[in-house]
């Protein structure tokens, strides 16, 4: 994963603030956060200790950085093929392609932001807050289509899409692939088709209420 551009130049990260969010880029991912230690990550950026701290202060303060940045590369990456999708389906589609592109990658280890957490258990640690943004803004984005697609309980089906979401790219990493990528496929279908029920028991007489 390389990291996203600026947007500012008057803000651009310094260059060896950028190789140590590299390194903890590529060594996270590949091995774990936990078992790449501050010594690996200064030797694999070529910076000084010193370097090191003056930029992050603490490796806590990295994995933070290290995460955001995957976030705001993931998430634009996701607004951009929103944007030029023809339809909300189709905007729906291009997670579906997300997922199965991911899972067909040699290089895939499973979703980071689910090993990130599996590293850190406690929900309040500020590396949890992190990846459950993550998670919310992509389910924002899902819902948003899903209410363009005229489906009247789009909250509750975005929550089925997340599930499906995390599920497959959890089963794609220690199961199948193919089949995590097609079933991920087929729940946003099954989805989309249950539209007109979904409308139909929610204006039911009678029906009860559904948030």
């Amino acid at each position: 994963m390389t990291l996203p551009a600026p947007a500012d130049s008057a803000l651009r990260m310094p260059p060896a603030k950028r190789r140590i969010l590299e390194a903890a880029t590529r060594l996270f991912a590949a091995e774990g956060i936990r078992a790449v230690g501050v010594d690996r990550l200064i030797h694999e950026s070529s910076v000084t200790k010193a370097t090191f701290y003056k930029h992050f202060g603490s490796k806590d303060r990295l994995i933070q950085d290290y995460l955001r940045a995957a976030s705001a590369q993931a998430l634009a990456s996701l607004d951009e093929r929103i944007r030029s999708a023809a339809s909300p389906e189709d905007g729906l589609a291009a997670l579906t392609d997300d997922v199965s592109a991911a899972l067909q990658s040699e290089c895939f280890r499973g979703s980071l932001f689910v090993n990130a957490a599996a590293e850190f258990p406690d929900p309040h640690d500020p590396v949890r807050q992190i990846i459950a943004e993550h998670h919310e803004a992509i389910a924002g984005r899902v819902t948003e289509l899903l209410r363009q697609t005229g489906h009247v309980l789009a909250g509750e089906a975005a929550d089925q899409i997340m599930v499906a979401y995390v599920g497959a790219l959890s089963w794609g990493h220690v199961g199948d692939p193919i089949g995590a990528a097609i079933a991920f496929r087929r729940a946003v279908e099954r989805v989309l088709d249950d539209r007109t029920v979904a409308a139909w028991g929610a204006r039911a007489p009678g029906s009860p209420i559904r948030r």
